[in-house]
């Protein structure tokens, strides 16, 4: 089962994805789609103003390609990525805790001690490829918050259900949430 949309004017055919025996989601995936992702970087960046921040931030890993390029495209030199596990090179990292509905059970994410100076007392943009439940946005808005940032904006491909409204983000589409036969939820 699919479900067709169109995202910055490409058209594309998202496979529906078990979450629980009632629920599906539509699967937005930028990896590997280098026309897709360099689209919805170009939409994303028109939906803020370069003004309005001076970093942007996202969590591992579907949206690093995402924010890559909106990096590219905006000229940014520097982006940050909060990582699902502390690395070697991170000195004093900070965490906080991520539920997201495509990750089974309760994750960290983390950022190392010499991001979250860079983050103090800036602007920042979060990043995401798809907002549902919203946990991982509010995971990234703690580690602002931790790190000292304020956050000023929230971008994403596509919001599920009423994610957009709900978490105030900026969006390209809106994807309904599914039943087991394909069905949209009502």
């Amino acid at each position: 089962m699919t479900y067709p949309v169109e995202i910055a004017g490409l058209k594309r055919d998202l496979p529906l994805c078990k979450v629980t025996d009632d629920l599906y989601i539509a699967a937005f995936i930028c990896f590997g789609d280098a026309e897709v992702t360099v689209a919805c970087a170009r939409e994303l960046l028109k939906l803020v103003p370069a003004e309005d921040y001076d970093y942007m931030l996202t969590a591992e890993a579907k949206s690093i390609p995402l924010i890559h390029e909106m990096a590219r495209q905006s000229g940014a030199s520097k982006y940050f990525v909060a990582r699902k596990a502390p690395k070697t090179y991170m000195t004093d990292p900070i965490s906080v805790d991520d539920k997201s509905i495509t990750t089974h059970g309760m994750q960290k994410l983390y950022l190392g001690r010499e991001d979250a100076d860079l983050i103090k007392g800036k602007r920042i943009l979060i990043i995401d490829d798809v907002v549902s439940t919203g946990g991982s946005l509010k995971a990234m808005e703690k580690l602002v918050e931790l790190c000292g940032g304020k956050v000023t904006g929230r971008v994403t491909c596509f919001a599920e259900g009423d994610a957009g409204e709900k978490f105030h983000i900026k969006y390209l589409g809106k994807l309904p949430l599914f039943n087991a036969d394909g069905s949209i939820k009502g």
